[in-house]
């Protein structure tokens, strides 16, 4: 029996994940806002409660955003802010007096579809999400890769250079610092305020990512004028990934990942990015959904 532990921004859920990798417990609270201290004690009440109903887990996992520094063994990078410079994991370990695992939230979704998922058994799979903000997570031969920085896989922070047919405004800032960062242009916000400023002559109602996909599938030209534009967007940025790890598989995760039309477009477009004469990479969609988060946390410990 496993543990993980999904640490988000509005609700913290646990899976126990039994000897065949099924979920056979469930559950999830909300996050006390900005309380690191009740953040603690709401994660070890799930573990507790979970353990008196099946027994003392194999191992526990967790997911957060953000990751772990070398140097200092803190949080950083989280936009759960109130983790950022704490000691989440030796906090937790202390509390519970047993060693738990944890990573990345964007990791654990990659472990998850690589180990049972829409990638299982492929050996080189990168793992994305589309969502509020931009993530990813490598795994290499069921192995998670951390790297001595503990960011392998973020590229939603490095820059996207975009042509002149695709680059509508100046360059966004990135919550991180940055100007330009990859998560600027392929968040769902993003999409929304990409499609906002191209139709704000002909609308002023604001249109969600999800709208904007249902809207497209309707057939409403300047929404598939706005897919278009994404899916080229992130072609490129998927591009550069394949230059440089050539994962087998690419699943995606998050809310845009269900915007059908992306599995032909973006595929479609990354081979004049690429530097192959081919490209074998697959593109899927992921299979565990909202549950791979969670999922991929318990498999930390395997």
């Amino acid at each position: 029996m496993r543990i993980g532990i999904d640490l988000g921004g509005t609700k913290i859920e646990i899976a126990v994940l039994g000897s065949t990798g099924a979920i056979i417990h469930r559950a999830r609270v909300p996050t006390p806002a900005g309380d690191y201290a009740a953040t603690l004690a709401a994660i070890i009440r799930l573990i507790n409660d979970a353990e008196q109903l099946h027994g003392r887990a194999q191992g526990i996992g967790i997911g957060t955003p953000g990751s772990i520094s070398r140097r200092t063994g803190c949080v950083k990078n989280s936009n759960s802010v109130c983790l950022n410079g704490r000691h989440l994991r030796a906090d937790l370990q202390d509390l519970l007096g047993r060693e738990l695992r944890i990573t990345n939230d964007a990791n654990c979704f990659a472990l998850s579809e690589a180990t049972d998922g829409a990638a299982a058994g492929s050996a080189i799979v990168f793992g994305v999400i589309l969502g509020t903000g931009v993530g990813g997570g490598l795994v290499v031969n069921g192995q998670l890769l951390d790297g001595p920085n503990g960011i392998t896989g973020e590229w939603g922070h490095n820059p996207l250079i975009l042509d002149a047919q695709r680059t509508l405004g100046a360059p966004r800032p990135c919550y991180c610092g940055r100007v330009g960062c990859v998560e600027t242009v392929l968040s769902g916000p993003a999409m929304a305020a990409d499609h906002a400023l191209a139709s704000a002559a002909q609308t002023q109602t604001a249109l969600t990512a999800e709208q904007i996909a249902q809207r497209a599938q309707a057939g409403e030209r300047s929404c598939i004028q706005t897919l278009e534009r994404y899916a080229q967007n992130l072609a490129q940025a998927l591009a550069v990934v394949i230059n440089i790890v050539d994962p087998d598989v690419i699943v995606l995760g998050g809310g845009i990942s269900n915007i059908e039309s992306l599995y032909e477009l973006v595929p479609a477009y990354w081979a004049k990015w690429v530097f192959s004469d081919q490209v074998q990479t697959v593109l899927v969609r992921n299979q565990h959904g909202d549950s791979s988060g969670v999922r991929g946390a318990a498999w930390l410990s395997a």
